[in-house]
């Protein structure tokens, strides 16, 4: 069973439809789990209740846990000093202390099973010092940090944890980005191009894959740095 957070939209539906696909048996986090086609547990990953309470009813599942992806997230495309105080705390709180509870909260079933992957995400926003970008990029920074220490942490237990960095990859988070500036961004990568969601769903399973097992605590930039 593979758990992904976010799942209702962006990359974690796309992440849950292609494992899906793929025959794995997928259990989606979202805040609204209504027309979601896989069995989905309302969760908001800003609520350390809300995370608790959904990594109860995964083990009332009784079934071992393949991985848990870390898809929720927010962006902001804003200067810091015109960010105001409420989407500071959303991107910190979503983001950063999100991804924390998910893996605080969900690493004691893989700690008993003495195997187990999680996939974060992170942005390439982070390498690149991306300009009008530092509240956003601050937040993600703290999820590569959080990741490769956390990595260290559970390697002895057999559990694996590593981080993706898209670069600008076509979902909502990019309403009201325009093509100029994602092209801004693009042009900085070693592979100068947008990638799609398809391409991040290619990563994650790789990632997934036993042939993936010589990497935990690594940020794998989408395009290159």
């Amino acid at each position: 069973m593979i758990i992904v957070s976010g799942a209702s939209r962006g990359l974690g539906k796309a992440i849950t439809e292609r494992l899906k696909e793929k025959g794995e048996k997928v259990v989606g986090l979202a805040r609204s789990v209504n027309g979601l086609s896989i069995e989905a547990i309302e969760c908001d990953v800003c609520n350390y209740d809300s995370v608790k309470n959904a990594s109860r009813k995964v083990k009332q599942l009784k079934q071992p846990v393949k991985a848990f992806v870390n898809a929720a997230g927010v962006a902001s495309m804003n200067m810091a000093v015109t960010t105001d105080k409420s989407t500071v705390q959303k991107l910190i709180q979503t983001n950063l202390v999100g991804t924390i509870y998910c893996c605080q909260l969900f690493a004691p079933i893989m700690l008993r099973q003495k195997h187990g992957i999680f996939i974060n995400f992170s942005t390439i926003a982070v390498a690149l010092a991306l300009k009008g970008e530092s509240v956003y990029a601050a937040s993600k920074a703290g999820v590569e940090s959080f990741s490769r220490t956390f990595a260290r942490e559970m390697a002895d237990f057999n559990v694996r944890v590593n981080c993706i960095a898209p670069g600008p990859i076509q979902t909502d988070l990019l309403k009201g980005i325009t093509d100029t500036q994602i092209k801004k961004i693009t042009s900085q990568q070693v592979i100068p191009k947008k990638f799609q969601k398809s391409d991040v769903c290619d990563l994650v399973e790789l990632l997934l894959d036993e042939r993936a097992s010589s990497l935990s605590g690594q940020v794998l930039n989408i395009g290159g740095v």
